[in-house]
This record gives structure tokens, sequence and C-alpha cells, in this order.
């Protein structure tokens, strides 16, 4: 990961504060609640006035320019934000961070680069069982090879090789949504469930196998205009989904296992799609046993485009508050943590950090689903408190 030099805050992007950076805070007092806001070289700004949620803020015609006519009400500065978004020792009378979305649905595509769609047909044939993977990593790489990047989904080439992979009885449901025509979209997270930066992210206490998916988050409008993109933590339990793939719901929808965060990065006329399809996601694990993990997602490795993506959530459903669509990691963990031929899972109190250039640094600290703050702030609760600070004027919400 790459080592800060230029003096800035370790969240912030590699260029500061030049982008459009806007995100949502708690803010304390009486009432506190909900705010979003824009971070700026002289502070951090409440725009709950003219925007009372993410959402909209996104479907206006251009959100950068929206958030750069408005002034906001000045809140603290962005290192005090930051520094307040540490879980530990928080001053609760501050304002902290919270997942930059609100209303938006959180989806996900899943088995978008080669490099993990190998390791999901792995986990499928392993039954879950992490002490069986290496020797069918062996098994499946020498039969599949390491060429499917070169594969355009739902080619005559890919369809050749479905052929070939049924012939040999290695098809599989992974393999299909890898390179078959149709996408794997699911949904993520509800509504308002979304973890943020500094806050702990969740494991089941019965997985034994599991990893962080570090990922690009498109924010998207109801309209499908791609407007910006943050960072988020698809948390990952291998052993689960393994057992079978209708279990992806108890495998990836649990109380704080979605992190989305530091903010979203609007586009503007310095940043865009082309400089997220280039960007580089970086990982850094760290243990309180001294163990660290590194790893990269490389957005130019990725074998569906973000527009096909999102083209294909949007195919037969609307989205009125807009979604947000994890794209999928190049990484896939197999070093071993513990014993040989364990491979890695997470321990508690391990601290995730994934950052990039671009989109700044997301880091959070892994506890259980089960004993993580539990999600209460939902729709009901969200609505009720808007209106008590007065923020519900007609179709501003």
């Amino acid at each position: 990961m790459p080592v800060r030099t230029d003096g800035l805050h370790p969240v912030l992007p590699q260029d500061g504060l030049a982008g459009t950076l806007v995100g949502r805070v708690w803010r304390g007092g009486a009432p506190g609640g909900p705010a979003v806001v824009a971070l700026r070289s002289d502070g951090v700004f409440d725009l709950s006035a003219d925007f009372p949620t993410m959402s909209t803020l996104l479907e206006t015609e251009q959100p950068a320019a929206a958030v750069r006519s408005l002034r906001g009400e000045r809140l603290c500065s962005v290192e005090d934000l930051l520094e307040n978004s540490k879980a530990e020792g928080r001053d609760e009378a501050l304002p902290w961070l919270l997942a930059p979305c609100d209303l938006q649905v959180v989806k996900a595509a899943g088995v978008t680069f080669a490099s993990s769609m190998i390791e999901r047909v792995i986990e499928e044939q392993a039954g879950g069982d992490a002490s069986r993977a290496q020797g069918l990593r062996s098994q499946v790489t020498a039969l599949i090879g390491d060429g499917l990047s070169d594969i355009r989904p739902g080619s005559a080439k890919a369809m050749a090789l479905k052929e070939l992979l049924q012939q040999k009885k290695l098809w599989s449901q992974y393999l299909e949504v890898g390179i078959g025509p149709d996408a794997e979209v699911f949904t993520k997270a509800p509504v308002l469930a979304a973890v943020g930066h500094g806050e702990a992210i969740g494991i089941r206490a019965d997985s034994h196998w599991n990893n962080p998916e570090p990922e690009v988050v498109l924010a998207v409008n109801s309209r499908g205009d791609i407007v910006g993109a943050a960072l988020g933590n698809d948390v990952n339990l291998r052993d689960i989904e393994g057992r079978s793939a209708l279990l992806l719901g108890k495998a990836k929808d649990n109380n704080a296992s979605c992190a989305i965060g530091p903010f979203i990065r609007l586009f503007d006329d310095g940043f865009g799609l082309d400089q997220l399809r280039q960007e580089t996601v970086h990982l850094q694990v760290t243990g309180e046993d001294g163990y660290t993990l590194r790893g990269i997602n490389t957005m130019a490795s990725i074998s569906r485009d973000p527009v096909d993506l999102v083209a294909q959530t949007l195919a037969c459903h609307q989205y009125p508050d807009g979604f947000m669509l994890f794209l999928g990691t190049l990484f896939a963990p197999t070093d071993d943590r513990d014993q040989p031929g364990g491979g890695f899972t997470h321990k508690l109190g391990d601290v995730v950090t994934i950052q990039s250039q671009w989109l700044g640094s997301l880091q959070n600290r892994v506890t259980h689903c089960e004993t993580a703050p539990p999600w209460r702030f939902g729709l009901r609760a969200f609505i009720g408190n808007l209106a008590a600070r007065g923020l519900l004027r007609g179709e501003r919400l």
C-alpha cells in the first residue's frame, strides 16, 4: 500500500481536497442526525438545507456543480471530522462520518474478474472447506488455465469454452456468470444498513473461512447516470457461500457486513469514468497477532465494463432513489494465515484498510456481526429525524 509523504490526512485521496468530495455525517447536539456534507479545504459544510438526503443531491442534473454552487453551514475542519470518525475515543458532540449513501439500494456485481472467478469455482468444489482449497486450486487452474481475463463474457470464444468445460464436467454456476452473457448482480444490504469509515465491520461467528473484498462502488442515480464513486468492502464468507450459492444471502447480508466510504467523489472536470477504469485499489489487513495481508484490485483487469454492469442492473428494474453498485474484486487471498493449507481468514480485531489514488482510504475493524452495534436507524427513524429537524419540504427528500 502506498505510503503518504505529502502531509495530507491518510483518509484523503492523493490530490487531497481538489476533487468534489461529498459524504454523510452524524451531527451531534439536539436534535442530532445525519447530514449531507461537502469536504473542502476550508472545512466540512452541511448541505442539508438544500439536500436533506444524498439521493436528492445525486438526482440533480449536475451534482458536482450543485455542490460548488452552495456554501452550506460550516461544521468543523476536515481534519477534525476524519479524526473523530475513529470509533475509539470519539467525541459524540462532534460530527463523524457515516456511509455516504442513504436512500439508495446497495447492489453488488460478483465474479467480474477472472482470478476471483476461479476462486468461486474452488469454493464450490471444496464445499466451503478451506483445507481442500489448495489441491483443488491446482486442478482447476490446470484445466481452465490463466487466460480467462482475455475472454469477453458472452462472446463466441466464451461460449466455446463453456461447451468444452461442460464436456469435462467442470462447468460451474460461477463460470456461467463469469464468462456467460449475464452478470451476477445481487442486493448486498438493505437501505441505510451500510457502515462507514471507522465503524466496526462484521463477520458471522459461525464463519471460519472469510475475507475482505476491496471494491470500487459506483453512485448511480434513478436515470442510470453514474455520478460518482466510493470505496467498499463487500465482506465475503467463503465457507457459507461455498456450501451452496443459494446461501448467498446468508453469506453476504448480515449486520455490519457492508462498508462504504469514506465519502463519494463526484464526477467533475478532473475525475470521471476514465480515471475509474484505471484505478488500483490497495488492501491491507493488520491483525492483533502481528499478521499482515496485502493485496490489490486493478480495475483495468475487470471482465465487464462498469457501464455494462449498470445497464444490466437496470435492465428489468427501476431504482427511483438510485443505487450504489459494488463492481467486484480481483483480490482473492490464497496465503495461509495459520496452518499450511488453511488459507486466509479473518480474526477479531483485524484492521482492514482499503485505499486508492482517487477515492481515499476506508478503514474498519473486524468484529462479529452478532456483537457489532445493531442497526437501529431505518427508514422510519430517518424520515422522523428529518421531520424533527425541519428538513422535509415537498419533494426535497
